[in-house]
């Protein structure tokens, strides 16, 4: 063995990666980690006590009781991943390469952040009775009671997470009025014209949907809205967005953006040396797109990571960086329809209808100089796979064959 084979040996031998955050952005960092050959010690923090466990579940089948929980299948153990479970990290000394937590100091060598996104809670319903959230297991435990007993449940915010908790509590016999301050659903994420017969689905599905509608104030049993009508409400879902939950990280240098996020680079290193950023709370430059991309999806949270290890192992061989520009994924399932969207659309500058909107499955197709760029597709899966490739390559497309929802997507390039 060479001298400096040794000395590399001697670094992966007393390298220690700890990473903060045991959603699926954190978990998946530490299994590709193992998977990439790296030996040292890796630790998983994690604030919940709970085994690691995959969120997208949670609004489903253990909302449901369908399921107790989502637990990843990871052996943990056999992997040689250390859990640190139920402990709250406050800050970060990066001089020291050091974190602070509850229970004292956590040095590292190399650092994974993968803190997620925390929901943004409703103004003035701090600690008020029957107001929930739904982001952990935890959350989903105190709702499933509200479900089981057919409680009328207002739910706040017409986004994917409003929706399909709506669907979930329609499922389970509740009466259901959905509150959005905006005219339509969806108002932040797609155009009016895409948004439109999505609204029509709460109706079918036998919820009430109430558009340009503000919540003045919830007091326990009721929602009063800023015109003066009162809802009963036996328990109130909030799902108004989400934000990235950086905040412990105030005062330790590392670079944020405006809206929170650590701002990391194409290898998701951030500004900090020997600290990566992966998940719901870090943004990237996206040379796709030529813009910072947040992404606060699960399909974000599997690519990242893979990035981020072998980044890390870049960093130690001196092999070249990964570059991480996934074509965005993500997928809600709501009013008994499969919704999925690929890609990112607002620099489009032709939209194009596979059907009408108006039928059980149809694609609405975003291009820019005639390639597409973005994908909506509401039971059509087809769509979405080929759609996903085409953005990948960059092809340009026939518009008219895109409008047509008989021709395969892969078929129409030109």
């Amino acid at each position: 063995m060479s001298e400096q084979t040794e000395h590399h040996a001697a670094r992966e031998r007393t390298r220690n990666v700890v990473i903060v955050g045991a959603g699926m952005a954190g978990v998946q960092t530490a299994v590709a980690l193992r998977e990439a050959g790296f030996t040292g010690p890796v630790t998983l923090i994690g604030a919940e006590p709970h085994q690691p466990y995959d969120r997208p579940p949670l609004s489903k089948a253990v909302l449901l009781g369908k399921a107790e929980d989502s637990a990843f299948d990871v052996d943990f153990e056999g992997l040689h991943i250390t859990l640190r479970l139920g402990l709250d990290v406050t800050g970060l000394r990066a001089a020291d390469h050091v974190l602070d937590t509850v229970e004292g100091p956590v040095p590292y060598d190399t650092l994974v952040l993968a803190t997620g996104a925390e929901p943004i809670a409703l103004p003035g319903t701090e600690g008020v009775p029957g107001v929930h959230l739904l982001r952990t297991l935890d959350d989903a435990a105190r709702l499933r009671p509200v479900l089981e007993e057919r409680h009328d449940v207002v739910v706040v915010g017409a986004g994917w997470i409003g929706a399909e908790f709506a669907t979930a509590a329609r499922a389970a016999g509740c009466a259901v009025t959905v509150v959005e301050a905006a005219a339509r659903p969806l108002a932040g994420t797609l155009p009016a014209e895409v948004a439109a017969p999505m609204a029509d689905w709460y109706a079918e599905s036998g919820a009430e949907l109430l558009t340009d509608a503000r919540v003045e104030r919830v007091e326990p049993g009721t929602v009063v809205l800023a015109d003066g009508r009162e809802l009963p409400a036996g328990a109130v879902v909030v799902g108004i967005g989400a934000r990235p939950a950086t905040g412990w990280l105030a005062g330790s240098g590392i670079e944020r953006g405006a809206d929170g996020s650590i701002t990391a680079d194409s290898a998701l290193r951030t500004s900090l040396p020997d600290v990566y950023a992966v998940g719901d709370c870090a943004s990237f430059p996206s040379a796709r797109y030529g813009e910072r991309l947040l992404i606060h999806h699960w399909d974000n949270a599997l690519q990242g990571p893979r990035t981020a290890a072998a980044a890390i192992l870049a960093a130690e061989s001196g092999e070249p960086l990964p570059v991480h520009d996934p074509v965005p994924y993500f997928w809600s399932e709501q009013f008994g329809r499969f919704v999925q969207y690929a890609g990112h659309h607002p620099h489009a500058d032709t939209l194009v209808w596979r059907g009408d909107g108006t039928e059980a499955t149809w694609s609405v197709c975003w291009l820019k100089a005639g390639a597409l760029v973005a994908l909506l597709a509401v039971g059509r899966p087809r769509d979405l796979a080929q759609g996903r490739k085409l953005i990948e390559s960059g092809a340009v497309l026939d518009p008219e064959r895109v409008a047509d929802p008989a021709v395969p997507l892969k078929s129409t390039a030109l």
